[in-house]
């Protein structure tokens, strides 16, 4: 009988793209769930969560998200400001109009593990309120590997037909 061995993935195997989400008209948690899995990686063949395989996510028109329900008034965020007393309380309509980046954030913040790694992968979400973003020259870097990739699997399919 063969032995089968585990393949173990290393970080100089882990290829990193950058991805861009428009945000206008989706529903928060849904928007939030597929931001959490690029995050993690999970759209990966070789997936592994103790590993940062995720790639990079650009957010933008964050300021155009949809919530269903009474959200918007019922939905409240609480932080603190350190001192004796401090507890503020904000509910999602106003937070969305004074900074709507936050709010993503915050939803893809719940959606990932609570671990040491989901500090780490969050340093990958970059959420901008408008349409504009200053990473078009990762994204085209990351698109013309992308395209580089691609003929080479369609030179391939097309010897074996």
């Amino acid at each position: 009988m063969k032995r089968m061995k585990t393949y173990s993935l290393s970080a100089k195997d882990i290829e990193k793209n950058w991805a861009v989400i428009d945000a206008s008209g989706q529903i928060l948690g849904r928007l939030a769930t597929q931001v959490a899995g690029l995050l993690m990686g999970k759209h990966k063949v070789s997936y592994s969560p103790h590993l940062d395989m995720g790639d990079y996510v650009i957010v933008v028109n964050a300021s155009q998200i949809k919530v269903t329900g009474n959200k918007l008034e019922d939905k409240i965020y609480y932080r603190h400001t350190g001192y004796m007393g401090g507890l503020k309380e904000e509910n999602l309509g106003t937070l969305l109009e004074r900074r709507p980046e936050r709010v993503v954030e915050l939803a893809v913040r719940g959606m990932l593990p609570r671990n040491k790694l989901a500090k780490h992968l969050l340093r990958h979400l970059k959420v901008y309120g408008g349409p504009d973003h200053p990473h078009e020259a990762q994204v085209n870097i990351s698109r013309k590997r992308a395209d580089r990739r691609q003929p080479a699997v369609a030179a391939t399919s097309e010897k074996k037909s």
